[in-house]
């Protein structure tokens, strides 16, 4: 688990967890292999969401290609509301 970006509007947490153990893996190719995904909350909504696959590689490429641009604050958030439509689980502190 590693804080990737945390703002006064969002945080984003990616986890990777490895596919699986190297003696369950078909070839040695395989064995590095990890999947994970990202966390992501919105902060004044007071909701999360979990993507992985196909949408947390989106959201990976979406991410590298604003970097690029040397983004503001303002910027970062604005590309990660995009996401908040999807958040439906609500945060709950213990």
């Amino acid at each position: 688990m590693q804080m990737l970006y945390n703002s006064d509007s969002f945080a984003v947490v990616e986890f990777e967890v490895p596919a699986a153990s190297a003696a369950d893996q078909d070839t040695e190719e395989d064995a590095g292999l990890t999947r994970g995904g990202y966390e992501i909350v919105d902060k004044f909504a007071r909701k999360e969401i979990y993507i992985e696959g196909a949408m947390a590689e989106s959201f990976k490429e979406g991410v590298e290609a604003l970097i690029e641009t040397s983004p503001t604050v303002e910027e970062i958030d604005a590309y990660i509301e995009r996401f908040s439509s999807l958040m439906h689980q609500p945060v709950v502190l213990h």
